[in-house]
């Protein structure tokens, strides 16, 4: 499955509302009676579930006020050092962890699907690769296209640096020479089409409200009147996101050493997986290093880990757990 795991890891936590109370349990790392508050900002991509476990610890003491801004502003937050911990659904590359004189451990935490959303009722999507990318690039315009009934597709995307963007674009960019060429894969790109809305909150609300709407987000956010689509593999197969679907490409990565690995492109279960990651500080963390490995270490428990598939989201395998822990036990 996972090669080989070293025990530095990247911890990335992500998307919650602010103010959301978190108490670190006493699974693991820190002290019996760490109490306090930390402060947190990234992804929001793992809100919902970062929302579940935040409630479940906040009868112990310790409070997270965690503010889901995406992963680009995350990232920003926890390099001037104004949070405790960020989260990203992008692992940190060498030259961000530079600019960070108190050192990085990237700590996955959760993981998931990216689904393609739409608002058309009665319309079953199973696309091609190519139908997918000339959707995005604003080349299919009609439902009418991709064998539904007349509608006008309405295209929405983040406006905001994400994490997500950023494994959706991958994607984009693995499956399509002209994306590759005139996009490219980033936290933020250059749309070809559409509008944009902040967060995975907010371009589910948007798809919500825009009839014939069509757009990517964590597979938790597609609720309501909106469908996922099946969407064409690397082997060729069409394949709706579910938690099944979800593991099966997932377990084909190979997280590296860093536990930062990826594959836009797997030839098994649904194409478009990520992990998401907690931003941790490896040293400096002082008098809030006992809250912090309180926290992180439930959020690596069973307990939590097993809450995942109920809410959309993958439970790490065990070898990832191990080695994610031993990551945020490094800290200092």
């Amino acid at each position: 499955m996972h090669s080989s795991f070293a025990a530095r890891a990247v911890t990335v936590v992500a998307g919650v509302s602010a103010g959301l109370t978190i108490t670190a349990c006493s699974t693991g790392g820190g002290g019996e009676q760490a109490q306090g508050r930390l402060s947190a900002a990234g992804a929001s991509f793992p809100a919902a579930i970062y929302q579940r476990w935040f409630q479940g610890l906040s009868s112990q003491g310790v409070n997270v006020n965690y503010q889901s801004v995406g992963s680009g502003a995350g990232v920003r937050q926890f390099t001037a050092e104004t949070v405790d911990f960020g989260a990203s659904d992008k692992p940190m590359k060498p030259e961000a962890i530079a600019k960070v004189s108190r050192g990085v451990v990237q700590i996955p935490m959760t993981a998931g699907a990216i689904a393609v959303a739409y608002n058309n009722p009665g319309c079953e999507l199973s696309l091609t690769q190519k139908q997918l990318a000339g959707i995005f690039l604003g080349q299919i315009k009609n439902y009418s296209e991709l064998g539904c009934a007349d509608k006008a597709i309405n295209v929405v995307h983040r406006s905001d640096g994400s994490g997500t963007t950023y494994n959706f674009t991958k994607h984009l960019e693995a499956i399509s020479p002209e994306w590759k060429k005139d996009v490219g894969a980033d936290k933020s790109v250059k749309w070809p089409t559409g509008v944009g809305a902040k967060g995975n909150e907010g371009v589910s609300a948007q798809l919500s409200q825009i009839a014939g709407g069509i757009g990517y987000v964590e597979l938790a956010y597609v609720k309501g009147d909106l469908q996922a689509a099946a969407l064409q593999n690397a082997s060729g197969a069409k394949v709706k996101p579910t938690n099944a679907t979800a593991s099966e490409a997932l377990a084909s990565i190979d997280l590296g050493p860093d536990l930062i690995g990826g594959n836009p492109n797997p030839k098994g279960g649904y194409p478009i997986v990520t992990f998401t990651w907690v931003l941790a500080y490896e040293t400096g963390n002082d008098d809030k290093t006992a809250m912090l490995k309180k926290t992180f270490n439930y959020m690596l428990s069973e307990e939590a880990q097993s809450q995942a598939p109920e809410l959309g989201y993958v439970s790490l395998p065990p070898e990832v757990v191990s080695q994610a822990k031993a990551a945020a036990d490094s800290i200092n």
